[in-house]
């Protein structure tokens, strides 16, 4: 049984990094924690934000960098991000190479105070788990290289766990006056993701030797982790679709008999709405979490729907 899937992304390391900052910068700095007593926390994109908010709970001001949707690899930082880190106490990222606007975007903010957390400190990661095909233009425009290993990491409940942990801790050596809530908050959504974990293992037991093609590569720890067995990545342009790039995708469809096509929620490409009916396969949505709502349980809604695509289309 063989499966498919839409989308795309990209990140960078360090924690607890710092900059230099001008008299302004510094000024602004101190201010959130003067009007409102809480420690200002920016983060990333949709996952890190959901984890981070998990853990900070009340006690902290979060805000988010890059609006759910928007895709994170290809992001281009605005002013109003530039001014979100200046005046803020720490930022968290999802690392990994992923987050390829943020170490001009932090020179910019010249915050010698920020404390910077990457959530993926200690996780090794994975590179390439399948060959990846490519259309020919997509070779000659441009590639999103993993460059420190698939940053796809918060798709794994398992490795999420590993980031609200790095993220619980950071925050508490940041703000230790805390150092409780942190804790707590932590480990109910820890307790969460190992329930979320049992799920997965229990029901895609039941169904081994399920095999997928996927068109963006967000899935290969959901994929080690759960013994699923993902066989290509196929590349496509997502406009101006030629004639060899068309045929590209459906060779290599037809090459691992897929019987289930998967498409990221919302994301409209025609390529694959159109290969859904030649081929005559189920168009379903599998979501890598870079868009949805903000609620820290969007996270636990989104991958429980994801279990349910999974279980159908390996049935």
């Amino acid at each position: 049984m063989l499966l498919i899937t839409a989308g795309c992304s990209q990140s960078n390391p360090n924690q607890g990094t710092t900059s230099e900052q001008s008299p302004q910068a510094q000024e602004a700095a101190s201010t959130p924690s003067v009007q409102s007593g809480k420690t200002k926390v920016v983060t990333t994109f949709l996952p890190i934000y959901l984890f981070t908010k998990a853990v900070a709970g009340n006690v902290a001001d979060v805000e988010i960098l890059v609006p759910p949707g928007t895709e994170v690899h290809e992001y281009q930082a605005t002013p109003q991000n530039v001014k979100a880190i200046a005046t803020a106490n720490v930022l968290v990222k999802n690392g990994l190479g992923l987050e390829q606007f943020l170490e001009n975007t932090v020179k910019n903010a010249q915050n010698n105070k920020l404390t910077e957390i990457n959530a993926s400190i200690g996780i090794k990661p994975l590179n390439e788990i399948s060959p990846v095909v490519k259309t020919e233009r997509e070779e000659e425009d441009h590639d999103h290289e993993h460059a420190q290993g698939n940053p796809h990491v918060w798709l794994d409940p398992v490795l999420a766990k590993q980031q609200v942990t790095n993220i619980r801790d950071g925050l508490i050596a940041a703000d230790p006056a805390n150092k409780a809530t942190y804790e707590a908050n932590a480990a109910a959504y820890i307790k969460e993701l190992e329930s979320l974990n049992g799920e997965f293992q229990q029901t895609l037991q039941k169904t081994p030797s399920c095999t997928f093609v996927t068109f963006h590569d967000a899935f290969p720890y959901l994929a080690q982790r759960y013994k699923l067995k993902q066989v290509a990545v196929v590349q496509i342009p997502e406009d101006q679709l030629s004639p060899t790039d068309v045929q590209n995708a459906v060779n290599a469809v037809k090459k691992y008999n897929v019987k289930a096509l998967f498409s990221e929620p919302g994301v409209d490409n025609k390529l694959l709405s159109s290969l859904s009916k030649d081929l005559k396969l189920t168009l379903r949505p599998l979501d890598s979490l870079e868009t949805g709502e903000t609620d820290p349980q969007h996270y636990f809604k989104a991958m429980k729907a994801n279990l349910q695509t999974l279980q159908t289309a390996c049935k």
